[in-house]
């Protein structure tokens, strides 16, 4: 759906929009599985522990991934890793690029999670297991809305405000060049008016620069002195 929703001029190639949603597809993979991993250390309630994991990644866990993501940008423009920045693979797109993005998008995962499980090491989470799933007297309907409604809603709205926040910076805005700057398409279109005018604007300096040393040259030498010599 948000791929049919970009314009058309800027609609994404299907193969450029797997590289970018695989990342995201990948790393809540890791989520998942470290959540359920998680809710088996509890001697309580695992569903419950589930789902508060779940909440901290898509609220907390965001605002760590958009860190991540800017601190992991910087990096890598200033050590100007051109095919390692989110959303650039080359033209034509390269698989190297995409796996190194993945790697790269992974391990802000993992600083996500490890930073999420020491928020849940701070006591007083017990009683808001009881409170989100204690009014849910079947077990069967609870594992269903931990497990599949909760995640699928959940995870739609993360992997569109993620999927926006690398799109709009790296991919809609800025296009990186050779060197690994970026160049907006204002001044693309600066430097296209700049050639398009050069050959004359440099016809007339040239003409004028002449008429200007020319009369230089008048006026230096009638400002010179003359001398005699008389013997």
């Amino acid at each position: 759906v948000k791929r049919f929703k970009e314009p058309k001029e800027e609609r994404r190639p299907w193969r450029i929009w797997f590289y970018d949603t695989s990342k995201q597809a990948i790393g809540s993979l890791f989520i998942h599985f470290a959540n359920v991993f998680l809710s088996d250390l509890t001697e309580e309630d695992p569903c419950s522990l589930y789902l508060i994991n779940f909440i901290l990644d898509a609220t907390l866990g965001m605002l760590l991934i958009w860190l991540g993501v800017k601190v992991v940008s910087r990096i890598v423009q200033h050590k100007k890793y051109t095919y390692l920045v989110f959303g650039e693979y080359g033209d034509p797109p390269q698989a190297a690029a995409w796996i190194g993005q993945c790697i790269l998008y992974l391990l802000i995962m993992v600083f996500e999670k490890t930073v999420i499980s020491l928020v849940l090491l701070i006591p007083g989470w017990t009683k808001l297991q009881q409170i989100l799933l204690g009014y849910i007297p079947n077990p069967q309907l609870e594992l269903v809305l931990v497990m599949l409604v909760v995640p699928f809603i959940v995870n739609a709205i993360m992997f569109w405000v993620v999927d926006s926040l690398i799109m709009r910076k790296y991919k809609q805005k800025d296009t990186l060049d050779i060197n690994g700057s970026i160049e907006s398409p204002r001044a693309r279109r600066t430097e296209e008016s700049q050639v398009l005018l050069s050959p004359d604007m440099d016809f007339d300096q040239s003409e004028s620069d002449q008429d200007i040393s020319g009369l230089q040259g008048m006026n230096q030498k009638m400002k010179q002195p003359s001398y005699q010599v008389v013997i």
